[in-house]
């Protein structure tokens, strides 16, 4: 029985142990050298100072295929996404066509399982073609093979109330969440390309205010509570949403919430040299926003870290900023980021970070088998980090087909050493040729 024997991890309670991986699942902690399952070809890997996590799991990811392989395809998303240590992705529908049938969720599927790196799950559209008028085919694409579970038209607001209102109670049959780019579109407005301050008015660029968030945030939680369904607020960029977050789940309503790393650290000053690459939606914040961010995900407001992965082709990326397209590079980069601002800040443990970036995404998805604890009989969805490690971020380097990376020339505290998905390593380079 081939099998890997990671030796002298740290598990996220700070217990050190040795995990024995066979036939993708766990089969024993603490291994004794007499242990029969060391029984054929085992390859060791000398854990010593590395910190052992259940797979990552990241519920926004953009992988634009299809019809953007230009920026990004299933195969070298998936690349990136076991780069940054995880397992599984939710793939986001905003496609060209949109991820809006079944038989389009499929498709993403299948090329997910193609690509073999980390389980790709795709997300469904709330809408047709991302339209917001008509409701696209929620319950095909639950019953399809895909089994989606999470509908988001990410990149435009369900603004319609009503629709809103339909879509949670329709989601609501079979477990299903609608996940909101929260931004009213009223408010926001067609030209709006940061958040709207005093920076945005000495540069001369249109902004939206924080409150075109907060309106969306406090009319969907309201909307749950009158529906019984769930609600997840994706990229969560203001204090004003946190609060609001904050008091529904005192009043026991069913909502849930993302932060990206990008919000945990990059602010709105960043805008002053006009650089495209930190244009995004939602736009960077204040640090008083910041601020607000990591202390509700430090104390559960915020559940979960998701990346909002969103690569761009430099034709469409390397523009005025007013022209230039919304997102930033994210899937390589999250763990070192939230381990630079949350656990170097003492805001959260390693066990934190295994809730906000595996356990707690899983179960918002609903994934079986990704966000597990690590123990026997469990999938060996894991994912290796060296705590110490010192990373300088080359843009360049990126396994991604763009370069749209924010973190460039930054350095972060906190690298993924190898990951492993159901026991086989899918990124690990300095584990090569490491055999007992």
């Amino acid at each position: 029985m081939s099998s890997i024997l990671i030796r002298g991890a740290a598990l996220p309670d700070g217990t050190t142990t040795d995990v024995l991986v066979a036939d993708g699942v766990i089969q024993e902690l603490g291994v004794s050298t007499g242990s029969t399952n060391l029984a054929g070809a085992t390859k060791v890997i000398d854990a010593d100072g590395l910190v052992i996590l259940p797979g990552l799991v990241d519920l926004h990811t953009h992988l634009r295929e299809p019809g953007r392989e230009d920026a990004e395809t299933v195969l070298t998303g998936s690349r990136a996404a076991a780069v940054g240590g995880f397992t599984a992705v939710l793939a986001m529908a905003n496609t060209n066509p949109v991820t809006d049938t079944a038989e389009a969720a499929e498709r993403v599927l299948d090329l997910g399982r193609t690509a073999g790196l980390v389980d790709v799950q795709p997300v469904g559209a709330v809408t047709k073609g991302l339209g917001g008028e008509e409701l696209a085919e929620l319950g095909l694409m639950a019953r399809s093979r895909a089994r989606v579970r999470v509908f988001s038209d990410d990149g435009k607001c369900v603004a319609d109330p009503r629709v809103m209102r339909r879509a949670l109670e329709y989601v609501k049959a079979f477990g299903g969440v609608i996940s909101q780019h929260s931004q009213d579109p009223s408010l926001a407005g067609a030209t709006a390309c940061c958040h709207e301050g005093e920076l945005s008015g000495r540069l001369g660029l249109p902004g939206w205010p924080g409150v075109a968030e907060e309106i969306i945030v406090a009319r969907d939680v309201m909307l749950a509570r009158h529906t019984g369904s769930r609600v997840h607020v994706a990229h969560v960029s203001t204090a004003g949403s946190v609060e609001v977050i904050r008091w529904a789940k005192a009043q026991g309503i069913d909502v849930t919430a993302e932060v990206t790393p990008h919000h945990l650290l990059l602010t709105t000053d960043l805008l002053g040299t006009y650089d495209p690459t930190f244009k995004v939606n939602p736009p960077l914040r204040p640090d008083e926003d910041v601020q607000a961010l990591r202390a509700a995900l430090a104390d559960g407001t915020i559940d979960a870290v998701a990346t909002d992965h969103a690569p761009h082709a430099r034709h469409d990326k390397e523009h005025a900023f007013v022209d230039a397209a919304f997102g930033m590079l994210g899937l390589e980069t999250a763990l070192s980021v939230v381990s630079t601002v949350m656990v170097q800040g003492g805001l959260l443990d390693w066990a934190g970070v295994a809730r906000v970036m595996s356990a707690n995404p899983a179960r918002i998805a609903g994934l079986e088998g990704h966000g597990r604890p690590i123990a026997v009989g469990e999938p060996a969805n894991l994912t290796l980090i060296d705590p110490a490690a010192q990373v300088v971020v080359d843009r360049a380097a990126s396994v991604s087909l763009s370069r749209n990376n924010p973190w460039h020339d930054r350095k972060l505290t906190g690298s993924v050493v190898a990951t492993l998905l159901r026991g086989t390593v899918t990124y690990g380079p300095a584990l090569e040729g490491a055999l007992l």
